[in-house]
């Protein structure tokens, strides 16, 4: 177990803390979720810099690091629809293209081939970072302009989703042929 999996690990150990952090009633709750969001954005920059800078790059850290980073995005915005912070259709189109990013790379895998993270996919995923950053914050300071930059960057984050699933199937679409 290497530094970079090990990185990755505590990552998937602070989605239930941030979970429960967001569930609890307690004072400055969104502050404190959102520090644990940052800890945890912090650890998936970290850990794929360190695998590929000293060549630590296992099968356990490209499977899971992706689904760790799907599993914290996906947690905090479902949290956040309960909480009123975030549109439910916004976190469908997310959830669905990491859905069907993750079975378009299944079928690629079972064809032997990989398909490798694409540069508006890393955008999508930045930009939804940053964004559910700025709405816990706007959230727990009661700050309009932050509420309101926070639902502006959803809603760049929702289309750069969109655009990154298109991207996805589009560069892939011969994996949808049938070669016989």
């Amino acid at each position: 177990m290497n530094l970079p999996n090990k990185l990755t690990l505590f990552r998937i150990f602070l989605i239930p803390v941030f979970i429960i952090t967001m569930l609890l009633n307690i004072p400055n709750k969104f502050l404190i979720a959102c520090i644990i969001f940052i800890i945890a954005s912090i650890t998936d920059a970290m850990d794929g810099h360190i695998a590929r800078k000293y060549n630590l790059v296992t099968d356990f850290g490209k499977f899971m690091d992706p689904l760790a980073d799907k599993l914290l995005v996906i947690s905090a915005l479902t949290c956040m629809i309960e909480m009123g912070l975030v549109a439910s259709w916004m976190v469908i189109i997310i959830v669905a293209r990491e859905l069907t990013v993750s079975i378009l790379r299944a079928i690629a895998a079972a064809d032997g081939k990989v398909i490798a993270a694409s540069g508006g996919g890393k955008l999508k995923t930045i930009t939804q970072m940053i964004a559910i950053i700025v709405l816990l914050l706007g959230a727990n300071f009661n700050n309009k302009l932050l509420v309101t930059i926070g639902d502006i960057s959803i809603l760049i984050a929702t289309l750069l989703t969109l655009y990154s699933g298109w991207e996805y199937l589009y560069k892939n679409k011969e994996l949808f042929m049938d070669s016989k």
